[in-house]
C-alpha cells in the first residue's frame, strides 16, 4: 500500500512580481517584470533587451542590452548597465566580400573608475594595406581612451550605445580608408566601484 504525501506546496504562489527598471541615464524605462520570492534574491540578476525598447526606434532593434538588478525598492527593481552586444544576424550582415573589417579590443577606464572591455569594428569598402589598418586601430584607440578618461560611466555608456563614439571614430578613420559601417559591435563593464 503506498502512503498518501502530505500536499506538495507550490513555489510559485508564495513568488511575486518585481519591474525592473532601466537606469536613469536611459530615463528609466520599464524592460520587464521577473518573479522572487525574495527580493534580496533579484540582486545580481541579469536582465536583456534591446535598445529598440527603450527608444522605440525600430532602426535600434540590432542592439542587445544586458542589465544587471542592483538593488530592489517596494515591487521596483533598479539596474545598472552591464553590457551591450551586435545581435549575431545584423553582424553577419555587416560581413561582404573584397572587404576588410578591423577589429580592435581595448579596456578602458571612465572620468569615475568604472573599467569596461569594448570591442570596436570597422568595416570598410574596399580591401586596404595592414599599415592603414594598424592606422584605424590606433584611431579607434586614442578615441575610445580619450572618451572615457573625460566622461563619466553614465555619460560614457550614453555616448557608446546611441553610437556617438562610432561616429567620432568614424570621422577620423574615413580619412585613411572609405568605411561602410563603424560600430561599438560589444561592450561588457568589468570593474565596478564600490557604491
Amino acid at each position: 500500500m503506498s502512503k498518501r504525501k502530505g500536499r506538495i506546496k507550490d513555489k510559485w504562489r508564495d513568488k511575486k512580481w518585481y519591474k525592473v527598471v532601466s537606469p536613469p541615464y536611459f530615463g528609466g524605462v520599464e524592460l520587464g517584470a521577473v518573479p522572487a520570492d525574495d527580493p534580496s534574491k533579484l540582486v545580481g540578476r541579469i536582465v536583456d533587451g534591446t535598445l529598440y525598447d527603450i527608444t522605440n526606434d525600430f532602426a535600434h532593434q540590432y542592439l542587445k542590452l544586458y542589465f544587471r538588478v542592483e538593488d530592489v525598492e517596494g515591487k521596483t527593481a533598479h539596474t545598472v548597465f552591464k553590457g551591450h552586444e551586435y545581435s549575431r544576424d545584423f553582424l553577419r550582415s555587416l560581413v561582404r566580400r573584397r572587404t576588410t573589417r578591423v577589429d580592435g579590443i581595448f579596456n578602458v577606464s571612465t572620468k569615475d573608475n568604472y573599467g569596461l572591455t569594448l570591442a570596436v569594428s570597422v568595416f570598410t569598402l574596399s580591401r586596404i594595406k595592414t599599415s592603414q589598418e594598424q592606422e584605424i586601430r590606433t584611431i579607434m584607440h586614442k578615441i575610445v581612451k580619450e572618451k572615457a578618461s573625460t566622461l563619466t560611466f553614465d555619460q560614457f555608456v550614453q555616448e557608446l550605445v546611441l553610437g556617438k563614439i562610432a561616429s567620432d571614430i568614424y570621422n577620423q578613420a574615413k580619412k585613411i580608408s572609405p568605411l561602410r559601417h563603424v560600430g561599438v559591435r560589444k561592450s561588457k563593464l568589468t570593474v565596478q566601484p564600490a557604491a
